[in-house]
């Protein structure tokens, strides 16, 4: 059986969704739900990291995408992001759209599809609202099935009541994704 062929940009995002990855896996030392996101510059370097501490920091607005944004923006010396792509493991939800959209960020690359909260285009589309100032290129389904298998691991010890895994929204049961295996509450 012959392996798909992958184009140079394909195999740049998996690189970076991996980069997420770690940043997703990190979050479950702390209990938060594990996702993770890097923001790549215009030159192919990451300029920002994230990942969701909403547990560690108690903090509503601290989610994987919120933070990866405020850390490139610190590192780049401005809060907008031009030219960056932001690379996230789960569709980011309406809060993180909305800053994205004000960081002016191009470009996101996401995992998995999130039909529950998703403001990439499953629930919503805000990436993409023509009626508001800067429009996102949105890329789907990059390693979707190890950014879900990371969720749906994660959810299923939260069910059994692991320590560890703090209650909260996102421990719904997960349903079919529009553009991925599975989609979760983000």
């Amino acid at each position: 059986m012959a392996l798909p062929v992958r184009t140079r940009p394909q195999a740049q995002a998996e690189e970076w969704m991996r980069l997420a990855l770690d940043e997703a896996r990190a979050a479950l030392t702390t209990g938060d739900v594990p996702i993770g996101a890097v923001v790549v510059g215009p030159d192919g370097t990451v300029v920002g990291r994230g990942r969701n501490r909403r547990e560690a920091d108690g903090d509503p607005t601290a989610h994987a995408e919120i933070l990866a944004l405020r850390d490139a923006a610190r590192a780049l010396g401005s809060w907008r992001l031009d030219g960056c792509t932001l690379v996230v493991t789960l569709e980011p939800c309406a809060m993180c759209a909305g800053g994205i959209v004000l960081a002016r960020v191009p470009r996101v690359v996401l995992g998995a599809w999130d039909d529950k909260a998703g403001a990439a285009g499953s629930v919503l589309d805000v990436l993409r609202e023509r009626r508001l100032n800067h429009w996102v290129e949105v890329t789907g389904g990059v390693l979707a099935d190890e950014c879900s298998r990371l969720l749906l691991d994660f959810f299923a010890g939260h069910r059994r009541g692991a320590p560890g895994n703090a209650p909260d929204r996102d421990a719904g049961p997960p349903a079919a994704a529009p553009g991925g295996p599975r989609a979760f509450g983000g």
